[in-house]
């Protein structure tokens, strides 16, 4: 368990989690100009249903997380994360011109569809390259730290949507096309920037991760943590209906991008704190803390149908990621062989991004049939039912700094 403070572990961590933080805030910048504005385009210039929104925001996280499992394979296989992560944010870089060109919602769908498999590409070998660079002392600090960066794109794209809403007057494809340019830069900078280290071995032979032998050397520990993540996502949808709550009590179209402007700034100063807390006690105990935020949130957001309420709802869902994003991902490190990191990470985001299409597609059929009140207090139900079943299963038993 390390000792090191937190301004110390900061650092000392390695120079190349840092850069890949800084890859991860330029391609949120991007993508987060365009989500901040995405469902509002949808539902009022577009005309499509709220279930619609929940269907292309959960068929795209879903997208995202079938394509890890097998991008994170194949970095196993290959000995090769850099490669396949570049690869990643290529792809989402490529299809950015895609959302101020599309002619119809059809092509937005596509956009979106496509810039999720460039997500899912790079999802699990970045994380498992964070492992790779990471000392095991601090790889809780590194992926908070990885995942602070990240968010503070989350909140600066929109934030920027924002500003250029109110220049453009409400030119939704004029912010698309600015949105171009950071996430190119994002592409450049994995690419020149970041130095792969040697693939770490532990004696264990990758012939075929995803066959069956290799998903028994995974192991019960990780597997475990699965399970959690699973029942967690099960209790939350997408980032969308808090849009869509913002504009429902009352909050102008041009200021709708706050709703995550606020969000991530919240997520992304709670979760360094939370991955350097995590490394000093049992990771397992944080996760309850977590529910805590995320049930508190459904609360506000369905029984204060204010601005205060929104906000207040806004910041606890906040905490809520930075008390479990970061800690997930560090979890899957700490029970997964080194060997089968990439595997590690894309089944678990496989799992959990099925679990978020189920619920974001229920949360859009609630919204259409019974409003969003009632979206919210069955999310706050889903958050009790996953406490009770964290409470039934145990937990992850993986410690601070050990690898399975």
């Amino acid at each position: 368990m390390t000792t090191t403070e937190p301004g110390s572990s900061r650092v000392r961590i390695p120079g190349g989690v840092w850069v890949l933080g800084f890859v991860s805030l330029l391609m949120d910048v991007s993508s987060e100009m365009i989500h901040a504005l995405l469902p509002v385009y949808l539902v009022t210039v577009l005309g499509t249903s709220t279930i619609t929104v929940g269907f292309i925001e959960g068929t795209a996280e879903a997208t995202a997380s079938i394509t890890k499992i097998f991008s994170g394979a194949l970095s196993d296989w290959l000995g090769r994360r850099k490669l396949l992560a570049a690869i990643g944010y290529g792809l989402a870089a490529c299809t950015k011109p895609m959302f101020p060109l599309a002619p119809s919602a059809s092509w937005l769908v596509a956009a979106r569809f496509i810039d999720r498999v460039g997500k899912g590409i790079r999802g699990a070998p970045r994380d498992a390259l964070v492992a790779d660079i990471a000392p095991a002392e601090l790889r809780g600090a590194s992926f908070g730290l990885r995942q602070s960066l990240d968010t503070v794109g989350a909140f600066l794209g929109p934030l920027l949507a924002i500003v250029l809403m109110w220049w453009t007057s409400d030119d939704f494809r004029a912010v698309f096309w600015v949105a171009v340019l950071p996430a190119f830069l994002s592409f450049a900078l994995i690419v020149f920037a970041v130095r792969e280290p040697e693939h770490r071995q532990d004696g264990r032979e990758v012939t075929n991760p995803l066959a069956l032998a290799a998903i028994r050397q995974l192991g019960q520990a990780y597997w475990r943590v699965v399970i959690v993540g699973i029942v967690f996502t099960l209790a939350r949808f997408s980032e969308a209906f808090l849009i869509l709550r913002a504009q429902n009590v009352g909050l102008h179209t041009m200021w709708v991008p706050a709703v995550l402007v606020l969000m991530n700034i919240v997520y992304s100063m709670s979760a360094y704190p939370a991955g350097v807390l995590s490394d000093r006690f049992n990771r397992k105990g944080l996760l309850p803390v977590g529910l805590f935020f995320l049930a508190a949130a459904d609360l506000a957001l369905a029984l204060m149908p204010n601005l205060v309420g929104v906000a207040l709802g806004v910041i606890l869902w906040g905490l809520h990621m930075g008390f479990t994003q970061g800690l997930f991902a560090t979890l899957v490190a700490d029970t997964a062989p080194p060997a089968l990191r990439g595997t590690a990470y894309g089944y678990f985001n496989l799992f959990t991004g099925l679990a978020m299409l189920a619920a974001s597609i229920l949360a859009g059929a609630l919204w259409d049939a019974f409003g969003p009140a009632a979206t919210f207090l069955v999310g706050l139900g889903f958050a009790l039912l996953s406490l009770v079943g964290l409470l039934a299963i145990g937990g992850p038993t993986g410690k601070p700094g050990i690898s399975s």
